[in-house]
């Protein structure tokens, strides 16, 4: 269970208390004796970063933030110092837990707690011996110190977010297919107060959404098309920001089958549909006033029934016609379906997320989302911005013409995949090809799924893009004037 977080304006002589100094020195606050007061000064001047100071009745943990530090790079090393201490919090099995800080940093506290969060997640629901309950967690998280409600509020549900987002990353395909998926989807749409419309297999045919009907046709789970809406009553927008995310919820390359592990963890091919839900859940939450529209098509991309396969000829959802050149880039054809439905709504800006391409992990690793856009500057530099704030990066690729020129096709309007070179970016340029309106790629196949723990991003599925979204919509809306 994730703690609660609560406001406290004072701290008790007997309460535990992790203290964020940006300075040498020892705050009276803390009520450290003499000789612990000693200790922690000896280990600051020794340059410790973490100093732990039982005191019997109580457990003291001073972090100490590096000098010289950007404002962005001691955000992310109070988080990861956050991580630092987590498996020993989880030892001293608190009840409670106060945080707070010298005040030497504004947001110091809120960082630091967001990185502690985040690293408490874990996903074990699937373990018959559960582990044992005698050292657990903090239940609650007493934040002292300068950080209001409605920061503590934004705290609470962008870390809800992530959990859930995660979950459903984690969630193996036997109990997550599409269907499930949109279940899922339409739950947290109820519970934070946003719309859920799901389009069935018989709709999506009548739409004649070609990509989604094509990858679907190996699977005996039928596909959906969800379409997630968030209006307040007094939105700041005229035209919707539009968001999209790759449903894929089982990726085993179709009859271009994955070989080796390449197969391993395809159960997280549906991160950015997860992330996208995860946003809707903030904004709402929030009760941001922007109009956003959100649409996810999902489903498994498997070889068998009568699998789609390469040479077929695929009428998409806008009359394109693509030759299909490998049935493992299937990511991009059920976006593409959603681009161009997106249309319809005559968006201000759509923004996809996806785990796409091997080529952005290989570029990027797990250090950057890959960015490719044609939206005018100052989204990308608002975007880039709350990369930076959140440590979930965007590093931006070129998205020249010429990239469109190794995706034709001899047969039809255009190819689903080019050769090895620049593959993210023709993937990135073969979705542009499905709208006129302005557009954000993000590629997250670095990112959204890991191998082992990066500090606070645990393994399996991360939730990356999700902060970095949600982020990027609140911000939006503060700027929006100013934007305009």
């Amino acid at each position: 269970m994730k703690p609660e977080l609560i406001k406290t304006s004072q701290i008790s002589p007997d309460q535990s208390v992790i203290c964020i100094l940006g300075k040498d020195e020892i705050p009276e606050s803390l009520r450290l004796s003499k000789t612990e007061k000693e200790f922690a000064l000896k280990q600051l001047r020794n340059k410790e970063d973490h100093i732990f100071i039982n005191s019997y009745f109580k457990c003291t943990y001073l972090v100490k933030v590096k000098d010289g530090l950007s404002e962005f790079k001691k955000k992310e090393e109070l988080r990861k110092n956050a991580s630092k201490l987590k498996k020993l919090i989880k030892a001293n099995n608190h009840s409670e837990l106060v945080i707070t800080s010298d005040q030497t940093y504004k947001g110091a506290i809120e960082d630091f707690t967001e990185g502690l969060l985040l690293s408490m997640y874990a996903f074990d629901k699937y373990k018959s011996k559960k582990e044992e309950k005698k050292k657990n967690f903090p239940s609650k998280l007493l934040l002292h110190g300068d950080i209001n409600k409605a920061e503590i509020k934004w705290l609470t549900d962008l870390t809800d977010a992530v959990y859930f987002v995660r979950d459903l990353i984690n969630e193996p395909v036997n109990h997550l297919n599409a269907t499930a998926l949109a279940s899922a989807v339409q739950r947290i749409g109820k519970s934070s107060g946003f719309k859920v419309e799901v389009l069935n297999k018989g709709k999506i045919e009548a739409l004649k959404m070609g990509g989604l009907i094509a990858v679907n046709k190996g699977s005996v789970d039928p596909p959906v098309f969800c379409i997630l809406e968030w209006k307040p009553a007094k939105t700041l927008n005229k035209q919707p920001v539009v968001l999209v995310g790759k449903g894929i919820v089982y990726d085993t390359g179709g009859l271009n089958i994955k070989t080796g592990d390449y197969m391993a963890n395809m159960k997280g091919d549906m991160a950015g549909a997860a992330t996208v839900a995860g946003v809707f859940y903030t904004a709402a939450k929030n009760n941001i006033p922007l109009h956003i529209i959100g649409l996810i098509p999902a489903t498994d991309n498997r070889p068998g029934g009568n699998a789609y396969t390469e040479g077929d000829i695929i009428t998409m959802y806008n009359k394109t016609t693509v030759e299909v050149g490998s049935t493992d880039a299937e990511g991009r054809l059920i976006l593409a379906d959603a681009l161009s439905y997106a249309s319809k709504y005559n968006p201000e800006l759509i923004i996809d997320i996806a785990t796409l391409t091997g080529s952005a992990a290989i570029t990027f690793g797990n250090q950057a989302i890959a960015m490719m856009t044609n939206a005018d500057r100052k989204y990308i530099s608002l975007l880039e911005e709350c990369g930076q704030m959140v440590y979930e990066r965007v590093a931006q690729l070129p998205f020249w013409d010429e990239y469109g020129e190794m995706i034709k096709s001899d047969i039809a309007d255009v190819k689903n995949i080019s050769g090895r070179e620049a593959g993210a970016i023709t993937a990135g340029k073969f979705l542009e090809k499905f709208t006129k309106f302005p557009l954000i790629h993000l590629d997250i196949a670095g990112t959204g799924m890991l191998k082992k723990d990066d500090f606070y991003r645990v393994k399996g599925g991360p939730g990356s893009g999700l902060r970095l979204l949600a982020t990027f919509i609140k911000k939006l809306a503060a700027d929006y004037k100013k934007l305009k």
